[in-house]
């Protein structure tokens, strides 16, 4: 039964001008419905650890951005490879986000927490000073993804964070999983299957869309074939396995390139394996604007994901699987599970298994020599497939019904 207007407030620790999935778009969308929504956001700092330029620290800040009105609050920026760091990063910011929902946010309804899971945390604390239900978002699975990251020092954590999940899990009114494989893993660790909502992620076609805007001519995409991979260079997306396969993919069609597109903690490692392999058919680029990658992604001829080899990853599906699938290009994808069924059953592109160097150029070599029309029919398939199972106004519908479902468990 709808409730009618809800006033919701949203904490998301990333928030554009970071990369981010439910981000301006997803607030403005729900504003459209009638609703109000009150943002409130760290200072930009994702994915490696700085802040943007433009921003200076403080204990507050309040700004609009695409038409949506955002409050930040200060944290301790850091995105490396440190523990100590990552633990203030997000702490900090779960302790000021409480502190400005308990005390200077205005009435709201519900709270909705964006990964990561100290977020919900905050939420926890508010809902309890401020007597409102909260809803949380379950991207990736703690402790678990925390443990593999490579974190020095995390060996430690693991029963903490363990916990940390569980009391935020418990206390939460609804959950939402970006994947049924996700959701099946919550039920395991004692979650009510009612309390889940399994909400697809979904692109963000205004990105994805030609702008015009990028500079092309810094890529060297002319008379080449282009594999492109955009997004974030950490390390669980394990490019090394993409960098080290075009080595050798190269050897077999020379026109193959690869373009690696972003910034990340393995940014300086990567560079330095294309410099130790003399692999002078790949290119590692900073990232760019939003409004310039669909440019970069539209002039590929092929996109790229790829993770590590790792049963947890089995389970998640990429967010850059339904942007590339968006783009209506053909996708080769190097992870295991959701993602590779969903590009394998609607013959968007080809399923390789991830940290396989070898069977990764193969792949490669099979996409370089195929013909421009079978490309393009995968390509299309892969639109086709986004538009039937991960539309923006289905994921909408569903996440209004959750909301609303939510302020139903209000204690």
């Amino acid at each position: 039964m709808k409730t009618g207007r809800m006033r919701i407030l949203y904490l998301a620790q990333f928030f554009e001008p970071e990369p981010m999935i439910k981000g301006a778009s997803f607030v403005r969308a729900l504003i459209a419905r009638g609703h109000e929504v009150q943002v409130v956001t760290g200072f930009p700092n994702y994915p490696v650890g700085k802040l943007y330029a433009g921003y200076r620290m403080s204990l507050g800040m309040t700004e609009t951005i695409e038409g949506v009105e955002i409050h930040r609050v200060p944290l301790y920026p850091s995105h490396g490879s440190s523990s100590i760091g990552r633990v203030l990063n997000y702490f900090s910011y779960a302790f000021t986000a409480a502190f400005y929902g308990i005390f200077r946010a205005k009435h709201f309804d519900v709270i909705y927490a964006y990964p990561p899971p100290t977020v919900a945390l905050a939420a926890a604390a508010i809902g309890f000073f401020r007597r409102c239900p909260y809803a949380m978002d379950v991207q990736d699975l703690w402790p678990e993804s925390v443990l593999k990251s490579g974190m020095k020092g995390t060996g430690r954590m693991g029963a903490m964070l363990a916990a940390l999940c569980n009391f935020v899990y418990r206390r939460a009114g609804r959950i939402v999983a970006q994947s049924r494989g996700i959701a099946a893993k919550l039920v395991e660790r004692g979650v009510p299957p009612e309390k889940i909502d399994v909400i697809f992620n979904w692109a963000d076609e205004k990105a994805a869309a030609k702008s015009g805007k990028a500079d092309l001519s810094r890529y060297g995409f002319e008379g080449r074939f282009n594999f492109v991979y955009g997004g974030n260079l950490g390390v669980f997306q394990g490019l090394d396995t993409l960098v080290r396969a075009a080595k050798i993919a190269g050897e077999t069609v020379p026109q193959l390139q690869l373009l690696l597109i972003g910034d990340g903690s393995e940014a300086q490692g990567l560079r330095d394996l294309v410099a130790e392999l003399d692999a002078r058919n790949v290119r590692i680029e900073p990232g760019i604007p939003r409004s310039e990658i669909g440019d970069v992604f539209d002039a590929a001829d092929v996109l790229a994901i790829h993770l590590l080899k790792d049963p947890l990853f089995q389970i998640t599906i990429p967010q850059k699987t339904q942007f590339y699938m968006a783009m209506g290009k053909p996708v080769l994808v190097g992870v295991e599970g959701e993602a590779a069924r969903f590009i394998l059953e609607s013959g968007a592109g080809l399923p390789v298994e991830p940290s396989n160097v070898d069977a990764m150029a193969a792949a490669m070599i099979q996409l370089a020599q195929m013909p421009p029309a079978e490309l393009a029919e995968m390509g299309a398939k892969g639109r086709a497939a986004y538009a039937r199972e991960f539309s923006f106004k289905a994921a909408i519908d569903a996440t209004e019904n959750m909301l609303e479902a939510t302020i139903g468990t209000r204690r």
